[in-house]
């Protein structure tokens, strides 16, 4: 399946579905209200777009819908990040990540996990 990129306010609906599981509209409702003020049509209408785009499925639980999240996470942020970089860092990754390593001070546990990740791919480059 083609993961398109979702906008922010239907990426937000789907943070809360990757972390809740099988979800009603009111109880993403009542999430999102934790944060900001959304009304309840508001949010209905959002996930009934969603579902018409694929981006969420709905199964009915009698009077009750339950949406769930159609794309996988990792797929939606693989999508984002490379439409990231190829728009902000003219498609380097390495300019990324120096830009991001020079604007943050990383731990030793993040710089040993990044040195591994390194050699990984090292490793993994044909010869």
């Amino acid at each position: 399946m083609s993961v398109s990129k979702p906008t922010d306010a239907e990426l937000e609906i789907l943070h809360l579905l990757w972390q809740l599981g099988p979800s009603t509209v009111r109880t993403v409702n009542d999430r999102l209200n934790q944060h900001r003020d959304v009304g309840y049509t508001t949010s209905l209408k959002m996930m009934q777009i969603m579902h018409e785009k694929g981006i969420v499925t709905r199964e009915e639980d009698g009077r009750t819908h339950l949406y769930t999240a159609a794309i996988a996470e990792s797929d939606t942020q693989s999508v984002l990040l490379q439409q990231f970089v190829d728009n902000a860092f003219r498609g380097s990754a390495s300019k990324l990540v120096l830009q991001a390593l020079g604007n943050h001070e990383a731990s030793a546990a993040e710089l040993d996990e990044i040195k591994a990740l390194i050699a990984q791919l090292e490793q993994n480059q044909p010869k």
